[in-house]
């Protein structure tokens, strides 16, 4: 299907947003249905009923939403160490209401907070992030300026909005529920190191979303879209090399360089690039090479991600790659390592999701200031951008399209039916992972997407808690598309925990990095 171009969607900015997740992505096993998003979109039509009662209920916890956003801005932290990030969002969940347990699926900064009222009744769960990017920092003003923590980090990926509004749709909901008596569970998984942590897959390994009914989240974006848009499944490798030091002058031949053997694992990389189809992404950085080059270096790693539109080809690059590995070794007389820390699996659509979701959004006006507007064209003048603003429309929803970016929601969305969705929180035309996402999430047209979102979210959470029908349809969709597939945690048993977890963080004693903060509220 053709995109409605009014707001100056461009390919840059489609990509920009398929990146990131937002929307649905083809799944990896069972067909995809050609006619999914055309019929989708013929149900897409009149507000939901429970459109106007969820954007009452997101007013009355406005400020809750708009704290955790501006203290998550204020205090970004980088993937893993989100220390007080987690503490604001769970301090906000205790206060309304919820039972919070810290330390989830082996992470320090990852949470599940639960409310259940009346016996039996479905289970909706909430997926906020809010770990943010190195060098990234940024003032809330339209040009490159330092923030908060200065350039070292900050959120140019609009985690601070995206936890908010997900925390802040799961305080509303329980509203709405308490007013009608809802028998059902709120659940908030707090998803620490979205960014390359992939905490969403030890969730899934774990089983926690097994008996989930449906899991909501969003996505900062530069325009208001949800559809089937394919994300990209992937492993994240590290290729260690072993050699034999000498003096590169005196001796070398003593030696067995660990530099020459990744050299040689980056040319097979190369060469195997012919050979692969064009949604497959290789890319790498050498990690450790030496330190002088008068030694011959002993030791040498690579760090490979590895990307393609669906696990099983993943898994068979990777063993492509491992065998490049142990050539390069066998041709230096030196020993390799090739250790999968890390993988994810690409997003399912849900069709019946993508549709109620799209209901929502049509719904909930998008209204920007002058002041905003051209706080948004400044921005984009000051990165040699078109000065087109902010979109001001939901777009129609978007048919089967592919995309090389990933997400971790994927494992979420092969164990429980999801909803996923872009709102505007960024200028047209603007990359994610940029000053000006940090920028703008430090203002009011963050504010207005984290509000916006929460309703969206909350809506959508209770037509699903109190339809039966609609939670039928949805589980239905998922097992369609997941066809025969037998899902399979990406992340090895082996690995108990992301690489890169700050020490002070990972304590013994089964004790909770957070307790202290479930103890004071």
């Amino acid at each position: 299907m053709a995109l409605d171009n009014k707001d100056g969607l461009d390919r840059r900015t489609f990509l920009a947003t398929g990146a990131v997740g937002v929307g649905v992505g083809v799944g990896s096993a069972g067909p995809v249905l050609a006619q999914a998003a055309p019929a989708a979109m013929a149900t897409a039509a009149a507000a939901p009923p429970s459109a106007a009662i969820a954007a009452k209920a997101v007013e009355s916890v406005r400020d809750v939403i708009l704290r955790i956003s501006r203290e998550v801005w204020t205090n970004a932290e980088r993937t893993l160490a989100e220390e007080k990030s987690a503490a604001i969002h769970v301090r906000e969940l205790n206060a309304a209401g919820f039972k919070v347990t810290t330390g989830t699926a082996n992470i320090p900064t990852a949470f599940l907070a639960e409310w259940s009222q009346g016996s039996g009744g479905p289970k909706i769960g909430f997926l906020p992030e809010y770990d943010a990017l190195p060098s990234l920092g940024n003032a809330a003003e339209p040009r490159k300026t330092s923030g908060p923590t200065g350039f070292e980090v900050g959120h140019g990926c609009g985690h601070n909005l995206l936890g908010a509004g997900c925390t802040g749709a799961a305080i509303a909901l329980k509203k709405m529920m308490e007013q009608d008596r809802t028998p059902g569970t709120i659940l908030v998984f707090g998803c620490a190191a979205e960014e390359g942590g992939a905490v969403k897959t030890y969730m899934a390994r774990d089983g926690l979303f097994d008996d989930v009914d449906a899991a909501l989240s969003w996505h900062p974006a530069p325009v208001a879209v949800t559809g089937a848009v394919a994300t990209a499944a992937n492993n994240g490798i590290r290729i260690k090399f072993h050699g034999r030091t000498a003096h590169a002058g005196v001796s070398p031949w003593d030696g067995r360089s660990a530099l020459k053997a990744a050299e040689l694992f980056g040319i097979g990389i190369q060469f195997m690039r012919e050979h692969v189809e064009p949604t497959v992404r290789l890319h790498y950085v050498y990690e450790d090479a030496g330190l002088v080059p008068n030694v011959v270096p002993d030791f040498a790693q690579i760090l490979l991600t590895i990307r393609d539109k669906s696990r099983q080809n993943v898994v068979k690059l990777t063993e492509w790659a491992r065998s490049i590995a142990e050539g390069a070794a066998l041709m230096t007389q030196t020993q390799t390592e090739f250790q999968v820390f890390t993988g994810i699996h690409p997003i399912l659509p849900n069709d019946t999701l993508i549709a109620l979701t799209h209901r929502h959004m049509k719904a909930t006006p998008i209204d920007w200031s002058a002041e905003e507007q051209t706080f948004a064209k400044t921005i984009q003048k000051e990165m040699k951008l078109p000065e087109k603003g902010l979109a001001t429309t939901v777009l129609p929803i978007i048919g089967e399209k592919t995309t090389g970016g990933g997400s971790d929601c994927g494992d979420v969305s092969f164990n429980t039916p999801l909803s996923v969705f872009g709102w505007p929180t960024l200028p047209l035309g603007v990359a994610l992972h940029t000053w000006g996402v940090t920028a703008c999430g430090g203002m009011s047209i963050g504010d207005k997407a984290s509000i916006a979102a929460a309703k969206i979210m909350a809506g959508v959470g209770h037509d699903l808690m109190t339809d039966a029908d609609l939670r039928k349809a949805a589980k239905a969709d998922l097992v369609r598309r997941r066809g025969d597939y037998k899902y399979v945690s990406p992340i090895p048993p082996e690995i108990k925990q992301p690489p890169g977890i700050p020490a002070h963080l990972i304590k013994s004693g089964g004790d909770e990095i957070l307790s202290e903060v479930e103890s004071e509220t």
